[in-house]
């Protein structure tokens, strides 16, 4: 799972995801990839399934890059607590997604094998995704619908 190695304070707020994603929304690296059209929080083992579901598919061709990183701790407080007596205890590690961000690339399988591998990805991650090649990414920002 993916986390990060050390942080500087080991909660955080919770914080607002308004907005459109201002970097990370171009394919860099590969060909394809997925964008986010909705603003979520994404779970190390969410990336982890999707990443899974492509390699898995693409049975050792090609590459795939993950362009998110879960750096936001969340916590929790346990089932039947009162109120009070501070924040909970982390429980899961969280990537930021907003709208427009390419959170996976792949390159060096043909179209189809690599649209169906995002396709299947897809499935594993919590928000609407959509997926596009380099060339519908030319401008930067992210078509809407």
């Amino acid at each position: 799972m993916l986390m990060p190695k050390r942080v500087k304070r080991r909660k955080q707020f919770r914080g607002s995801m308004a907005g459109k994603a201002m970097r990370g929304n171009t394919i860099s690296y590969g060909e394809y990839g997925i964008v986010a059209l909705e603003p979520c929080w994404i779970r190390s083992n969410q990336i982890e399934a999707a990443r899974v579901a492509m390699t898995r598919y693409i049975k050792r061709g090609g590459k795939v890059w993950i362009k998110i990183f879960p750096d936001k701790p969340v916590t929790t407080k346990p089932a039947e607590t009162r109120m009070g007596s501070g924040k909970g205890t982390l429980e899961y590690w969280v990537a930021v997604v907003k709208p427009g961000r390419v959170m996976f690339e792949i390159s060096g399988v043909s179209e189809e094998i690599a649209r169906e591998a995002l396709r299947l990805a897809t499935h594993k991650l919590p928000c609407k995704c959509k997926i596009v090649s380099k060339a519908d990414l030319e401008g930067g920002v992210s078509n809407e619908n």
